[in-house]
């Protein structure tokens, strides 16, 4: 049996720290901050992240270096015979496609997933993925089965604030004031590759509302229409506010009793086009072996 290593980066939401007690690798994705350069995670505290844009600093997000993405595979295949690679979703950023060209140069060693994922969704698959290899799994058969399987997941997020999406050209200046005037708060889905807008609610208690009767239609038409029981994952996420997090993971506790529900921080990725104060609920079907 191949032994295998997984690697993901911190666009999963997964720290160094829970990294080491997986098993697995984090590579930290860079930003830059008033042309400074920054290593998530490593030089770069959620804190600290938040403290920067509410000041306005000017935040851009990049590629993993080519260098050390190599350096990383190289080490770790003096250790393991193959290593599946799960990058954040090739339409959010081009680093899953810079992946799949450097795995050429590995000789069937690399395998790099390309599920369409990002936040607490990619964390899952990174778990899936660690299970599959715990399973017997090669790399070829987990990157096939993460792959068929990525659509089978959603995320609903609500906003605090339109000003980043205004900032970052994803609505009109026109539109951001519009919303902020009638006190709107948009709540947005990320199916697959793209952050898309879902529906408009005038209080946060209403976002919330349309969040979980998404994620339960999703459920009963799309996942789970059997209505099986044990199918389901459910996550909830968050930027900056931890407070209003755990205070929506109790409301989501009642609405989907005994179903455990995992809660992180959502990446920074896309933390920087939304804003602090969003919180987000997703769901995740369970691979079978």
């Amino acid at each position: 049996m191949s032994k295998i290593v997984i690697v993901t980066d911190s666009n999963s939401g997964i720290t160094q720290g829970d990294a080491k007690e997986l098993g697995i690798e984090v590579i930290p994705m860079p930003f830059t901050i008033n042309d400074d350069t920054f290593l998530e995670d490593i030089n770069l505290t959620q804190e600290q992240f938040y403290e920067k844009l509410t000041e306005g600093a000017e935040i851009y997000t990049s590629q993993p270096s080519l260098e050390s993405v190599t350096k990383l595979w190289d080490k770790l295949l003096e250790e393991y015979d193959e290593i599946v690679h799960i990058p954040m979703s090739s339409g959010l950023s081009g680093s899953c496609q810079t992946a799949m060209m450097l795995a050429q140069d590995y000789e069937g060693k690399v395998f790099v997933v390309d599920n369409q994922r990002i936040s607490v969704t990619q964390r899952q698959s990174v778990l899936d993925g660690k299970m599959l290899a715990e399973n017997g799994k090669t790399g070829t058969e987990i990157k096939k089965i993460l792959e068929d399987t990525k659509y089978d997941s959603s995320i609903y997020i609500t906003l605090d604030t339109l000003k980043y999406l205004k900032k970052g050209g994803r609505i009109t200046p026109a539109a951001a004031a519009l919303g902020t005037l009638l006190k709107l708060k948009p709540v947005l889905q990320i199916q697959g590759e793209k952050l898309d807008a879902f529906s408009k609610a005038r209080t946060t208690k209403q976002a919330k509302t349309t969040m979980i009767n998404a994620i339960k239609n999703d459920i009963a038409t799309r996942f789970n229409p059997e209505g099986k029981e044990d199918v389901m994952k459910l996550q909830i996420a968050y930027t900056y506010d931890k407070g209003a997090a755990l205070e929506f993971k109790a409301e989501v506790e009642k609405e989907f009793p005994g179903m455990p529900i995992q809660m992180d921080p959502l990446s920074l990725s896309v933390s920087c086009h939304i804003g602090p104060g969003a919180i987000a609920i997703a769901c995740t079907k369970k691979i079978e072996l």
